[in-house]
Formats: C-alpha cells, structure tokens, sequence
C-alpha cells in the first residue's frame, strides 16, 4: 500500500456498516478502457476464490468514482487497482485492512483499526526504495519496485522485536515494511492463490 500524488488513487473512509475505500483513478489508468466484467474479475483476481467469490466489489463508475459492482457477504471489499501503475494491481482487504488503508491514505498520524486486518495482492504490488529503505511515499530519486504476490497483516510490528527484516530478503517470505513508523505491518511474500 502505498501513498500517492494527487489525482491519482486517493481512499477515503465510506461510512457502512463497515469502513470501506472509495479510490478515483487517474483517467489514463491501465483500467480505463477494461469492461464492467473485467473490471469485476480483476478485483476478484486479487484474493483466493474463497474470499473474492464473497466480497464486495468496487470498480470506477464513468466519474472514476467507486461504484459497487457487488455486494459482498464476508466482510471483505476487492478492487481493481490500487496505485495506477502500468500494470493493475488488485487489492482485497477486510474492515480492518481499509481503515488502515483510509488512516495511511489520508495522513492519519497513526492507524486507527482496533484489531488486526488483512488483506491480499494475489497480483503483486508496488513500493518505493531509496537507500536501502522502502518510503512511505514517492520521493525523488526513490525508485519503483514491483513486489510479487503477497498478503499484508495490518498490525503493529517492530522489526528488532520481532527478528524479521524491514526490506524484501531472498531468504525470507515475510518482512517488515514501514519499520519504525505507526504503520509498520507484516509483508508476507506467499501467492494467496496457493492458500486453502
């Protein structure tokens, strides 16, 4: 999850029953010209089956507004793209995931989910690394990494504490990103399609 530029992904809090995201893409977004349908199935593509099979899906209406496609029973809300890169990289997370997300998007100066939340990019994601260090935020000279498939755990989490590193590390599936900051969470470098 990454902070953006404005105009680009922008998640707000949507007050129902659950917190949810609303994210406007920018219109030269790779998903622009993607059908309803397709953009139902990239949303769908970002978490197992059985949890896409059950979720809200959001896609952007003809405002580039988030409009629900469908209604979902599980608590868990997909979307097509989360940060308008060249490639789409779908994000499904419960409740808890998008009021960390909303917290993150909006500058909060810490998360406010009161229980862990979790979430899947069956597709991969994006960071930004400057330095050795991944940023909250693009910042100049900082460089974009594509990351592979992977799950988040949206909880406090110290890397000193916890012996996981704060970068990628080839020997290791999980790390820990944003160390040092209130929203410091688990990496977990794992395809959600091979969970059961």
């Amino acid at each position: 999850m990454k902070h953006r530029h404005a105009g680009q992904v922008v998640v707000a809090a949507l007050a129902w029953g659950l917190l949810m995201g609303t994210v406007a893409y920018a219109a030269d977004s790779p998903i622009d010209k993607m059908s309803q349908q397709q953009l139902i199935e990239l949303a769908m593509s970002a978490a197992p089956p059985f949890i896409s099979t059950n979720a809200t899906i959001l896609i952007p209406g003809a405002d580039g507004a988030m409009v629900e496609a469908r209604k979902g029973t599980n608590g868990f809300t997909c979307i097509p793209d989360m940060d308008g890169q060249a490639e789409p990289d779908p994000f499904c997370g419960d409740a808890a995931s998008w009021r960390w997300a909303n917290d993150f998007m909006a500058g909060a100066e810490k998360p406010s989910n009161t229980q862990p939340g979790i979430a899947y990019m069956a597709k991969g994601g994006w960071h930004w690394e400057m330095d050795g260090k991944i940023l909250m935020k693009d910042e100049p000279g900082a460089k974009l990494v594509k990351e592979p498939p992977h799950w988040m755990l949206f909880w406090p989490v110290d890397a000193r504490m916890s012996g996981l590193p704060s970068l990628p590390h080839k020997k290791f599936g999980t790390y820990v990103m944003f160390e040092g900051t209130p929203y410091a969470h688990l990496m977990i470098y794992q395809d959600p399609m091979q969970l059961k």
